[in-house]
């Protein structure tokens, strides 16, 4: 009778602990920002997520937001876990500048960049332009208001001793830049997104464009005070008339994660998204740029525990 009894509690006990095991478990979902609907890394992040549920079986589902600011903001308050950012923007929350100017945002810590944003500066020939110091006294459009792209814009043209100050600056989206210059409103505009990028293409369709180079010695001046930037050839043949490799830097997009994930839970993260990179290839092209180097370069947010030790374990972080 008392064996029967014995049996029948460690039963329990055991049924118990299942429970509290799947408990835990089912509290792993984790929750995407990406971008919007129509865009990279809302697609890219679909790709990837689906990828890492199936291979990690913890389900994430995506959200579609406002993209770089807005994320680090939503993984702050709580509502996400895991986002995709520019690592210069994330940059500037961790620092509480530019963007985020007295908002010094720590909540998060990088897991891993993904992919090249690549700074291109598109030019008419017709203006006489030819390089960025070229850009001195001319009508540039530097981006949307307050985006990424206008502080991309106002860190390269500083390394060439040019300020907002020496240009006459206009503040348009890629599409409206690439408009304005086909109607000769503008003498140049600064682009930052996967190259070829689809406005950019368009544009050099109906008439000739010149991409700027940034040559080695800029590039280290801008990557020294600024280390969220890379080096990045353009590749010849990504625009009408672009027939040779143009330098250039770019920022990469970056997925951070917040602070209250576990160290386990980022590391099944961070192994199976660069172990994938067969299959998030085949889901999405960027996929193509994942790689164990390239994830730990040029940024400036600390890993999370749970990245960090991965990267260690095959030799990418020291």
């Amino acid at each position: 009778m008392k064996r029967t009894r014995v049996i029948a509690v460690s039963v329990l006990l055991a049924l118990v602990m299942g429970v509290n095991v799947y408990a835990k478990a089912s509290k792993d979902q984790l929750r995407m920002a990406t971008g919007g609907n129509t865009g990279t890394y809302y697609a890219f992040g679909s790709a990837v997520g689906q990828i890492l549920t199936e291979k990690t079986n913890i389900p994430i589902t995506i959200q579609s937001t406002g993209a770089s600011k807005a994320n680090i903001q939503l993984i702050a308050a709580g509502e996400v876990e895991i986002a995709i950012v520019q690592n210069d923007v994330m940059d500037y929350a961790y620092r509480g500048v530019d963007l985020f100017n007295g908002e010094k945002i720590t909540d998060f810590s990088t897991m891993a960049a993904l992919y090249a944003e690549v700074c291109q500066v598109v030019a008419n020939p017709s203006a006489g332009i030819s390089t960025i110091a070229d850009l001195k006294g001319k009508n540039i459009s530097v981006g949307d208001a307050g985006s990424g792209t206008e502080f991309n814009a106002r860190q390269i043209l500083e390394v060439y001793g040019i300020s907002f100050n020496d240009i006459n600056k206009q503040n348009l989206s890629f599409g409206a830049s690439a408009d304005a210059l086909r109607d000769n409103k503008i003498d140049a505009f600064f682009c930052v997104a996967g190259a070829p990028t689809t406005a950019v293409v368009d544009l050099a369709i109906g008439r000739d464009i010149v991409i700027l180079e940034i040559d080695d010695a800029h590039a280290a001046e801008l990557s020294k005070a600024y280390p969220f930037y890379t080096q990045f050839p353009i590749p010849g043949g990504s625009y009408r008339g672009l027939t040779t490799d143009v330098k250039t830097v770019a920022v990469k997009a970056t997925f951070i994660v917040s602070n209250k994930l576990s160290e386990d839970t980022v590391y099944q993260l961070t192994k199976t998204l660069i172990e994938s990179k067969g299959a998030i290839e085949t889901a999405h092209a960027k996929g193509a740029e994942l790689s164990s180097t390239y994830a730990v370069e040029g940024i400036s947010v600390p890993f999370h525990p749970g990245a960090a030790k991965y990267f260690r374990e095959i030799g990418a972080l020291k």
